[in-house]
């Protein structure tokens, strides 16, 4: 898709795109909040329309056909979830293997509401060498976008406390609201 049709859908949509394309070549994007298979759709066409391209990660077992064609040109990185150790390498793998890169991640992990930020992400940018930003779906204001840019360090605690920090102070609203709760308020990050 064109990034024009990608801003002319957002547009028609009600949705304020916020800066992007990211600067590196690669980088690792945030969906937060992510209540909703909705908010996929509407970051990606966002980041389509300021010219990006981001990729997710798929299980092995959506990738099939007649969607592997599609998930393809999309660019998704594909991996078995029943061994959690591949998958982490399955993407620091797929990092060194290609020349760009933008990977969209929802620390969630599902569309449900969780105690528990899972911090794969932290591990990914560690191992690659690349910097986490703060991608924000916020359906309160129908604004998407990128927020701030995270170098992680080695004191993962520390990073993901700043990080939901940064989504506090920014307010951001669920599609489901009642589905999106910070860790300290639902118990720990999932360190």
């Amino acid at each position: 898709m064109r990034p024009k049709t990608a801003k002319a859908l957002l547009h028609l949509m009600g949705w304020t795109g916020i800066d992007g394309p990211a600067p590196e070549k690669k980088c690792i994007f945030l969906g937060v909040p992510h209540t909703s298979i909705a908010d996929f759709f509407v970051a990606w066409l966002y980041y389509r329309s300021v010219g990006g391209h981001i990729s997710i990660i798929v299980k092995d077992s959506f990738y099939r056909w007649p969607l592997r064609r599609i998930l393809d040109r999309l660019g998704v990185i594909h991996i078995d979830r029943g061994h959690p150790t591949g998958t982490l390498k399955g993407v620091i793998d797929a990092f060194a293997a290609r020349e760009e890169l933008h990977l969209g991640l929802a620390p969630e992990g599902t569309r449900k509401a969780v105690k528990r930020w899972k911090t794969g992400f932290h591990t990914i940018a560690r191992e690659a060498g690349v910097p986490v930003y703060t991608g924000f779906i916020d359906w309160g204001k129908k604004e998407v976008g990128i927020g701030q840019r995270f170098e992680c360090t080695e004191d993962a605690a520390a990073d993901l406390k700043a990080i939901q920090e940064w989504y506090k102070k920014k307010g951001v609203v669920g599609r489901h609201p009642e589905q999106f709760v910070f860790p300290d308020e639902a118990g720990e990050a999932d360190l």
